[in-house]
Formats: structure tokens, C-alpha cells, sequence
């Protein structure tokens, strides 16, 4: 099995070369820099499997790095982090952060959660078949999907999102289920991570919450997919 690259972006000295020895320990590939600068460079030269970042850099706030690597990447982020406030974790998951640590945590937990993160990219559907709900036709291989013939650009966490829910078609699948499939978390966690992506889904979409062509909300359930319904032709009976 290949070895995981992971970028370390920590602007702490020691922190930095006690994950850059640990993480090799655990059989990691490690690039590590100090700052957002350095991190945006490494980020498009040493193309890595994860990144671990810190928020607290000395030119640049982690959530607005994470910001940037949205802006271009997929690649998993885990928020490395003193900070734990818990309106500050609902923030940063919802600006797309996969996983969060707080300080003091050691090189095994890090490395625990980026096999974690890893491993679930690929879960969430059969990966040899398409998911195909009307119009909307999801690729978990290519981790593409076209509405109506027409190429959708979804975020990672988007693709999941909807992955999950259109491989159920018609069954309503709870916020609890989504936060557990989606973010990896069993113990349930803000619905409002759920809802931000959802309404972002359904702009791409080109629906509403009021006016739903493919994402139904059932309040106090969860959310279900459906094809839309054939236009009516009329006629005469």
C-alpha cells in the first residue's frame, strides 16, 4: 500500500517536528511549513493525500487558509487546533473541514484520524456502479455528476451529501444519519452543518426548500431524494 502524503502546516517549531517524527513513524509521507504562504505553494507541488492545519499562523488565519484550499481542493483538511470552542468547530466544519483536534493531541491521533477520513471517501456508494435518480446521474468513481446532461461542480462534501441521499432514493434519511455518513459523527453534532450544504446543494440543483425538484426536507424527519415528476400533458379523459 502506498504511503500517505500528508502536508503539516503548524507554525510551531516543536509541535511541527514532533508530527513531522510522528506521522513518519506511522508510515506517513510528511511535508511540513509554517505558514499560510508556504502551505498554498506546498499544497499545489507535493499534491497531498491530507493536510493538518493550524489555525493560529503568523500571516494568515487557518479558516481563511481553509478557505483557499476549498476554493481549489477536495483534499481532506483536519483543523489542528488550541481553540475549542464549540460555535468555533460548527464554523470551521461548515467552511468545509473534515475532522477537528484540539491541543494537546498526539502524531498516533492525527495519523488515526487521517486513515479515518481517508477511508470513508470511498464508502459512501458501490464504487463499480453510477447513481442515477431522473435526471441526476452521480459517478462514484469519477466523483462527477451531470443534472440533466449538464456537469455539476460540487465540493467534496456536497458530492458526499448528495451520494448518500441518492443512493436511497424515496427513503428519508435523518440530519442524525447524514452528520454520522457524511462528517463521522455517530454522536450526533449541528444540524445546521446539514442544513448550509443543503441549501448550497440546492442552488447548484436550481431549487428552493419551498419549490424542491430533487431534495425534500420532511420537517422533524430528515431529507429524501425523489426524481421530479413528469409534467402534467393533460388531455382528455
Amino acid at each position: 500500500m502506498a504511503s500517505v502524503r500528508v502536508l503539516v502546516v503548524e507554525d510551531d517549531p516543536e509541535i511541527r517536528r514532533a508530527l513531522v517524527r510522528g506521522l513518519t513513524e506511522n508510515g506517513a509521507v510528511v511535508t511540513a511549513v509554517g505558514s499560510a504562504v508556504e502551505a498554498i505553494k506546498a499544497l499545489s507541488a507535493e499534491r497531498p493525500d491530507a493536510v493538518v492545519l493550524d489555525l493560529g499562523l503568523p500571516d494568515l488565519d487557518g479558516a481563511d487558509v481553509l478557505a483557499l484550499v476549498r476554493a481549489t481542493s477536495d483534499v481532506p483538511v483536519i483543523v489542528a487546533t488550541a481553540r475549542d470552542d464549540e460555535r468555533e468547530v460548527v464554523r470551521l466544519l461548515d467552511a468545509g473541514a473534515d475532522d477537528y483536534l484540539v491541543k494537546p493531541f498526539s502524531a498516533t491521533q492525527v495519523m488515526a484520524r487521517i486513515r479515518a477520513v481517508l477511508r470513508r471517501i470511498p464508502s459512501l456508494a458501490p464504487a463499480d456502479r453510477q447513481v442515477v435518480v431522473g435526471g441526476l446521474v452521480l459517478d462514484p468513481v469519477a466523483r462527477s455528476v451531470t443534472l440533466e446532461g449538464r456537469d455539476l461542480t460540487l465540493s467534496r462534501k456536497e458530492f458526499d451529501l448528495l451520494l448518500v441521499l441518492a443512493s436511497r432514493p424515496g427513503e428519508v434519511v435523518s440530519k442524525r444519519e447524514l452528520l454520522a455518513e457524511v462528517w463521522q459523527m455517530p454522536w450526533g453534532g449541528a444540524d445546521r452543518t446539514v442544513d448550509v450544504h443543503l441549501s448550497w446543494l440546492r442552488r447548484k440543483l436550481g431549487e428552493t426548500a419551498a419549490q424542491p425538484r430533487y431534495l425534500h426536507s420532511v420537517r422533524g424527519v430528515g431529507v429524501k431524494v425523489l426524481a421530479p415528476a413528469a409534467p402534467s400533458t393533460g388531455g382528455a379523459g
